[in-house]
């Protein structure tokens, strides 16, 4: 039952305390003391100083990585591909040609005419012509006029590959009186 507040009839002493200043709890426990006995009233018991030792810290949200890490992240892959050598572009088509090999016909105004094709360049050759200039030579050996005839190139001719034509070359018969014949000597070719 509570009843009026008594004055204390015998000599009192203040005796101060162990714990923070400034506290009016009239326990002796104190701040630090309460927290300690806590665990012993609910029956729990610390951890052992050493696991927390051993236990990693945990970073707040939002807190950056220590430096080291942050470094380790950022390095670059020790073994990154070599960049694609560039493709060498194909050297352009080179047409070679042999000199003429004649044969005489049964008329005296054609001859067949012989050539063989060399590509030594990179690409193909795709299309192109073949000019031949056919001397009409009289019966003591003057050459008298020379006629020129187009005809197309054997193409196509791969990189590298040869290829062989034989042309019947003729030019008008009235040009070659009897005792004169024809000789294709000249030749030029032209391709793409």
């Amino acid at each position: 039952m509570s009843g009026p507040a008594a004055r204390p009839t015998g000599e009192v002493t203040l005796v101060p305390l162990d714990g923070p200043a400034g506290s009016d709890d009239g326990d002796a426990g104190g701040t630090a003391a309460a927290s300690g006995n806590s665990a012993e009233r609910d029956g729990s018991q610390a951890p052992p100083a050493s696991d927390v030792a051993e236990s990693p810290a945990q970073l707040p949200s939002g807190t950056p990585e220590p430096a080291g890490k942050a470094a380790d992240s950022a390095a670059p892959p020790s073994s990154s591909p070599a960049p694609p050598a560039a493709a060498t572009p194909p050297t352009p088509a080179r047409l070679t040609v042999s000199d003429p090999v004649r044969e005489p016909t049964d008329k005296r105004w054609c001859e067949k005419v012989t050539l063989d094709f060399h590509n030594s360049g990179g690409t193909a050759v795709r299309a192109g012509t073949v000019a031949f200039g056919t001397h009409i030579i009289g019966a003591l050996g003057i050459d008298w006029a020379t006629v020129e005839s187009t005809h197309e190139l054997p193409a196509p001719i791969e990189a590298g590959a040869r290829k062989e034509k034989t042309w019947t070359v003729c030019v008008d018969a009235w040009r070659v009186p009897l005792g004169m014949h024809v000789e294709t000597r000249d030749v030029t070719v032209q391709w793409e």
